[in-house]
């Protein structure tokens, strides 16, 4: 977590200027890629829009000094104009600049993020790492709302459109792993945060071709982490990201890379499901 923490201590130093995710990514080990894809994960935000909330929490300072004109303000925070910055500063603090002066005006503040590894219980994560060559994935997609926690109506609403047949027919097409009829996530947002939008396929993996009917996910060669989870659906299939993201790849020398995510489901008794989450990967160094 050190070179992550350097990072964070790094977009304070440059508040006032660029900010290169690129850099940020090499003061952390690793690629932007991933450094996106953690960020937005752990932090719950996408990292524009931490650097934006640090830099405005830090300019309603300078307001609030009322030393400085708004204009110079908005220069020395990279603002082009007084008007461009009374916007941000507005979206984020819910007042304008000029009300920030008043007495009593009350503002937002972004605190620095810092990184910590935790120790949370005693059980061990069993994980596999699967190497495949080039395949795609076949079936039937559609645009659908990322939703961290909770049922996606979007998505839910989707997969009952997919009927038994079609899905039967995608099944006898499945040739290789992951086996059976999956849940296909690509196309993210570059800054992959609740609401923003991906490409979600119902189909399945295999080199077999495709009707023309079909929609085809192209699926790059390379390596892919792999882990199972059980318990009461839809929350415990959701808790396979957060374990991957928050603790298996802190704590190993991997990251991920560009590439679709795959699921597959097996519904139990009692609203129970076991699920299968398998995640692009590569070596971190």
């Amino acid at each position: 977590m050190e070179g992550w923490n350097r990072a964070i201590e790094l977009i304070d130093e440059r508040l006032g200027g660029d900010i290169d995710a690129a850099e940020l990514a090499r003061v952390a080990l690793t690629s932007e890629y991933h450094f996106r894809r953690m960020f937005s994960t752990l932090a719950g935000m996408p990292l524009s829009e931490y650097i934006r909330r640090r830099r405005l929490t830090v300019a309603a300072a300078a307001v609030r000094d009322g030393r400085e004109s708004l204009s110079d303000i908005a220069v020395r925070f990279g603002y082009g104009s007084a008007d461009s910055f009374s916007r941000a500063f507005s979206a984020v603090h819910g007042i304008g600049p000029e009300q920030a002066r008043r007495p009593g005006a009350v503002l937002r503040s972004q605190p620095r993020l810092s990184f910590h590894l935790t120790i949370e219980g005693s059980t061990d994560m069993e994980y596999r790492i699967v190497t495949t060559e080039e395949f795609r994935i076949v079936g039937r997609s559609t645009r659908a709302p990322i939703v961290f926690s909770g049922p996606n109506p979007a998505i839910e609403s989707f997969e009952r459109s997919v009927s038994a047949t079609e899905r039967a027919r995608l099944a006898a097409l499945s040739d290789r792993e992951p086996t059976g009829v999956l849940s296909v996530c690509d196309e993210f947002a570059d800054e992959r945060v609740e609401g923003s939008m991906l490409r979600y396929t119902v189909g399945v993996a295999t080199m077999a071709e495709p009707s023309p009917e079909d929609d085809v996910v192209a699926v790059a060669a390379g390596s892919w982490l792999v882990i199972e989870g059980e318990g009461q659906a839809p929350e415990a299939i959701q808790q396979l990201w957060a374990r991957a993201y928050a603790e298996w790849l802190p704590a190993n020398p991997y990251r991920l890379r560009p590439g679709p995510e795959l699921l597959s489901v097996e519904p139990l008794e009692h609203g129970r499901a076991r699920g299968e989450l398998w995640l692009p990967v590569e070596p971190a160094s």
